[in-house]
C-alpha cells in the first residue's frame, strides 16, 4: 500500500491541473503605427459644411444635423504617429499628476452625421483628441445666435464649460473661428450678483461692468480667463440649449491644441449635465472612437458606428446592453465620477494580488478609489494592483517575445514584428454589483512605433487615486446615469 500512497498526491495534482480551466486568449492583428494613419477631407469644407447643417436646424428643429469628423490630417503637417503618440503621453502624465495630487491634497483646488437617439435627448459625434495632438477627445457643437462651429473637448474630470471668445488678449491657434458673442443674439453677460457666478470656484467681478469672470487653471499651466456669460449651445439633429453658463475666455494660453474649449461633463453644479437636467435628467453617455480612426475612415463609414456623446433618456443607445456599477461619491473630489474595482481577470481567471483594498476609497481623507476619467488616456492603477496585473499578463504572454526595455511610461512591451496575428490573453475588468468590461485587445495592447513594437497600456501609480483611462474605454458605451447613480458599460457600442 506504501506505493500507492506515495503516487496518491501525484494523481490529485495530475487530476487537479486535468481539470483547471484553460487560459483564454484574443486572436489579435498587430498593426503597428502607419506613417500615415488618417483621411480626411480639406478642413474649410467640413467647417463649410457644419456651418450650413447648424443654419439649416435654426430654420426648422425637425432638420437633421450632420456634424462633420475631422482629425489632424487638416491642422498639422510633418508630425509623425510616433511624436503624437509620445506628446499625448507626455500630456497624459501631467494630467495623472494633476488628479493624483487633488488626491493626495484630499480636495479639488479652487464626420458622419447619427440620427438624435430614439429614446430623446441630444447627441453629437466624437473625434479621438490624438488627431488634435492631445489624448481627449472632442465634439462639435454650434455656439450662440447664429451658431459658431466649435471643437470642445469632452473632460469628465472638468464642471466649468468655456471657450475662446474674441476679442483675444491672448488666445492660442484652434480650429475653426474663434466666437464673437458681440454678433450672437442670445449671449448675455452674467452679474456678479448672480447665484451663477457665486458658484465659481474661483470667479471675480469687473466693478465698471458689474460683469462676473473666470478663470480655470490646470496643472499642465494651461489657463483660461474672462467673462461668465449664459449661452445657447446648438446640437446634433437641430436640438438646441438655451442659458448654459460657460466662460467666454478673452485670455488663455497652453496645450489645448486645436480645440475651441471645454465641455465639462463632471459631477459639480455648473457641469454641462447638471446645467440641462430639468429638460433631459442627468444621464449622459460616449462612445469614444479608437484613438487612431475617424469616421471618415472606409472602417468607419457606417454611422451605426460613428462615436457619440449624448444626452439625455437616449444615453444608452437602442440595442446597447450595459452593465452597471454604482457610483461612489468622494465629499472631497466632487467633480470626478468614482467606481468601485473589485478585481480584474487574465486569460479568464481573477488575478489573486488585484485586490479590492488596494482600490478602495476612504472617504474620511478623499484618497484611493478608482475614478472613470475621459481626459486620461492610459489606466493607472495602484502599484500593488499593477504588479500583480502586469506579472500575471506577461505569464500568460509567454509565447510573445518581450522588447527590452520600455516605452515612455510602459514597462511591459512585445516585439511583434513581422506578426499579422498572435494570441493574446484576455483581460477582464470587474466592478461592484457585478459589473463587468472585457476589454478588446486593442484597448490594452498598443503600437508604439512603425517596427511592430506594442506595449501592455496600464501603468501602475502610487498617486492615492486609480484612474481607468480613454484608451480602455474605447469601443464601449460608456453610461453615466446621474439620476440612478451608477455608470454603465456597454461593449461595442458605437
Amino acid at each position: 500500500m506504501a506505493p500507492l500512497a506515495a503516487l496518491l498526491p501525484l494523481l490529485l495534482l495530475s487530476n487537479a491541473a486535468a481539470l483547471a480551466k484553460p487560459l483564454e486568449y484574443h486572436s489579435f492583428v498587430a498593426t503597428p503605427l502607419s506613417p500615415h494613419p488618417y483621411t480626411s477631407p480639406a478642413a474649410t469644407a467640413d467647417e463649410d459644411a457644419f456651418a450650413g447643417s447648424l443654419a439649416a436646424a435654426e430654420d426648422g428643429a425637425s432638420s437633421a444635423v450632420h456634424f462633420p469628423v475631422v482629425h489632424r490630417d487638416a491642422f498639422e503637417v510633418n508630425t509623425t504617429p510616433g511624436e503624437l503618440l509620445r506628446h499625448r503621453l507626455r500630456r497624459d502624465k501631467r494630467r495623472a499628476a494633476r488628479i493624483s495630487r487633488q488626491a493626495t491634497a484630499g480636495g479639488y483646488p479652487a464626420a458622419n452625421g447619427t440620427r438624435a437617439p430614439a429614446g430623446g435627448g441630444v447627441a453629437a459625434p466624437v473625434v479621438s483628441g490624438l488627431a488634435q495632438g492631445s489624448g481627449e477627445y472632442f465634439t462639435k457643437i454650434g455656439v450662440g445666435t447664429p451658431a459658431t462651429p466649435a471643437l470642445m473637448v469632452l473632460d469628465t474630470g472638468s464642471d466649468v464649460v468655456w471657450l475662446q471668445c474674441a476679442p483675444c488678449r491672448r488666445c492660442y491657434d484652434q480650429s475653426g473661428p474663434v466666437f464673437d458673442p458681440r454678433r450672437s443674439t442670445s449671449y448675455g453677460a452674467v452679474d456678479c450678483a448672480a447665484p451663477l457666478c457665486r458658484r465659481l470656484d474661483s470667479g471675480g467681478c469687473d466693478l465698471r461692468r458689474r460683469a462676473c469672470m473666470y478663470q480655470v487653471a490646470y496643472g499642465d499651466g494651461s489657463v483660461t480667463a474672462g467673462d461668465f456669460a449664459t449661452e445657447t449651445l446648438t446640437f446634433q439633429g437641430g436640438a438646441r440649449v438655451a442659458r448654459v453658463a460657460l466662460g467666454c475666455g478673452h485670455d488663455n494660453e497652453g496645450l489645448f491644441v486645436a480645440a475651441a474649449g471645454l465641455l465639462g461633463l463632471g459631477r459639480g453644479s455648473l457641469s454641462f449635465p447638471t446645467q440641462i437636467s430639468r429638460r433631459y435628467g442627468r444621464s449622459f453617455s460616449y462612445c469614444l472612437v479608437d484613438r487612431t480612426s475617424s469616421s471618415s475612415s472606409s472602417n468607419q463609414a457606417s454611422s451605426s458606428r460613428s462615436s457619440t456623446v449624448t444626452f439625455g433618456p437616449g444615453a444608452v443607445g437602442p440595442g446597447a446592453s450595459a452593465s452597471f456599477t454604482p457610483m461612489v461619491r468622494n465629499p472631497r473630489m466632487e467633480t470626478f465620477y468614482y467606481v468601485q474595482l473589485v478585481g480584474i481577470s487574465v486569460g479568464g481567471a481573477r488575478v489573486p494580488g488585484v485586490v479590492e483594498s488596494d482600490l478602495r476609497l476612504d472617504p474620511s481623507t478623499g484618497r484611493g478609489g478608482v475614478i472613470v476619467d475621459s481626459g486620461t488616456s492610459v489606466t493607472r492603477l495602484a502599484r500593488p494592483a499593477y504588479a500583480a496585473l502586469r506579472d500575471a499578463f506577461r505569464g500568460a504572454a509567454a509565447g510573445l517575445r518581450l522588447s527590452p526595455g520600455g516605452f515612455s511610461l510602459f514597462d511591459t512591451c512585445y516585439d511583434l514584428g513581422g506578426r499579422k496575428v498572435v494570441k493574446v490573453p484576455t483581460v477582464s475588468m470587474h466592478f461592484a454589483g457585478g459589473a463587468e468590461a472585457s476589454l478588446p485587445p486593442e484597448n490594452y495592447l498598443i503600437p508604439v512605433d512603425s517596427r511592430g513594437t506594442f506595449c501592455f497600456a496600464f501603468a501602475g501609480t502610487d498617486g492615492g487615486v486609480s484612474i481607468i483611462g480613454n484608451i480602455q474605454q474605447q469601443g464601449f458605451r460608456v453610461v453615466f446615469d446621474g439620476d440612478g447613480q451608477r455608470v454603465g458599460f456597454a461593449p461595442k457600442g458605437c
